[in-house]
């Protein structure tokens, strides 16, 4: 990868998500569906000032990089994604995505934006692991994280109810010697 090319994918990129981002990301978080894919909290809504205060503290937090998801067409913002809970004494990442608007899902733009987020995270911050949650009924994120190289580690067994079932919260992870191997074959 060329430097030019850092944080820049075919049809994405990664970007400073904005002040002028805030309102499309609240109008996000009133949306049901979003909300149970992303978080394990209840699926409350958010106003713009309670989004606008979580990206502030990200933006401050050392441990914590939130990027924007714009497409290279017309810079439109479809997502977020957060690289979190950063262990710089070994290497270690969690990984956060989400696609808002439910219009842009399934077009390939988390995909992209993973593998963006996954050659800055090796490549750029020398991390040695990066891993994610996800819960049992996202198939999308499932397929996503497996297609894109991550290994199923374990699950949190029935670890949240929705509508009165239970669902597990499954672990995965990618190795930087891993990622390298699958970057160098595609």
């Amino acid at each position: 990868m060329t430097l030019s090319k850092l944080l820049h994918g075919d049809r994405v990129r990664l970007a400073a998500l904005s002040d002028l981002d805030i309102e499309a990301v609240a109008n996000w978080h009133q949306d049901t569906e979003f909300l149970r894919l992303f978080d394990a909290l209840p699926a409350y809504p958010k106003t713009e000032a309670e989004v606008q205060s979580r990206i502030r503290e990200s933006r401050q937090d050392e441990n914590t990089l939130i990027f924007a998801i714009r497409t290279v067409q017309d810079d439109a913002l479809v997502g977020y994604l957060e690289l979190d809970g950063i262990n710089w004494h070994h290497g270690v990442c969690g990984l956060g995505l989400a696609i808002g608007d439910p219009v842009q899902r399934g077009k390939g733009y988390g995909r992209e934006a993973t593998q963006l987020a996954l050659a800055f995270a090796f490549g750029e911050l020398n991390l040695h692991r990066v891993q994610a949650t996800v819960f049992s009924y996202n198939v999308r994120s499932i397929a996503l994280f497996e297609e894109v190289g991550f290994q199923r580690e374990g699950a949190f067994r029935e670890f949240l109810q929705r509508d009165g079932e239970r669902h597990d919260m499954i672990l995965y992870g990618l190795l930087r010697h891993e990622w390298t191997k699958l970057d160098d074959a595609g």
